[in-house]
């Protein structure tokens, strides 16, 4: 896959679908890499112009000296747009993907066809920045290795864990939890500590959907209300008994419901 230089950081990215169609975009959830999105890419790469591409510190792009915020992840995409000559783009991304593209909604709007947000943050609770501390004392007490297996376990609900049918996700996810580098792990946690949208949501006014597995135990349908409800227009789908990493859990209803919303525009 090839490299390109943008905003500081060397990002490994993929581009596929034909040209001259409308571009969309995948960000990657803390943790995972551009590969989350295979299903997608393949799925859309017939009439679409489809970017995906490693957020910093991840897969094969590189990282820089952590703290990271939203405005640094957001302004990586908007100089790998210019540098692919993509001048406007539906934006996708799951978790820190979809908090990188609420912020690109608010600050370069004029950027984004449409903005699909899944199962994602938007405003970092004491309690959810303590967390993040947590969970970067564990990373370097175990090692980034050392969290592949309980982040996989912690992402999906018990049953899909427990399904042998399963075990080629979790073997996935489990191989791109290994490709994050530290600093790229503790930048991103950063990141998330410092999520701040709550006040700004209401200034969204590209077409927005939204989806949310009903199990995530940290961006559920309860707690993406206050977002959906704040974005004018916007709508959610909700994938049930589902957890965090919903389009890999579940991808028949995720990408149901994303191409009915993308034939909408």
């Amino acid at each position: 896959m090839p490299n390109i230089d943008a905003n500081g950081n060397r990002f490994n990215y993929e581009v596929s679908g034909p040209e001259g169609a409308p571009w969309i975009t995948f960000s990657n959830s803390l943790m995972t890499n551009l590969h989350m999105w295979d299903e997608q890419a393949d799925l859309l790469s017939h009439h679409w112009r489809v970017l995906r591409y490693d957020q910093r510190g991840h897969g094969g792009s590189s990282a820089t000296t952590p703290p990271y915020d939203f405005d640094l992840l957001g302004e990586d995409i908007i100089a790998i747009w210019d540098l692919l000559g993509v001048e406007q783009s539906v934006f996708c991304g799951l978790s820190m993907g979809g908090a990188t593209g609420l912020g690109l909604c608010l600050n370069h709007p004029e950027r984004i066809r449409a903005f699909i947000g899944c199962d994602m943050p938007y405003q970092a609770s004491p309690e959810f920045a303590a967390l993040w501390d947590q969970r970067m004392q564990m990373a370097r007490e175990v090692g980034i290795d050392g969290m592949a297996m309980p982040t996989a376990e912690r992402w999906f609900v018990s049953d899909f864990v427990e399904n042998p049918q399963n075990k080629q996700v979790i073997e996935k996810i489990c191989t791109m939890v290994r490709t994050t580098s530290m600093d790229g792990y503790v930048g991103c946690c950063n990141a998330l500590q410092t999520v701040a949208y709550a006040d700004k949501m209401g200034h969204v006014k590209v077409p927005t959907f939204f989806i949310s597995g009903s199990e995530d135990p940290a961006a559920n349908p309860k707690a993406m209300k206050p977002l959906v409800d704040a974005v004018a227009g916007a709508e959610i789908h909700i994938i049930e008994n589902c957890g965090h990493i919903s389009n890999m859990e579940n991808p028949k209803s995720f990408n149901g419901a994303m191409l009915t919303f993308l034939n909408q525009l």
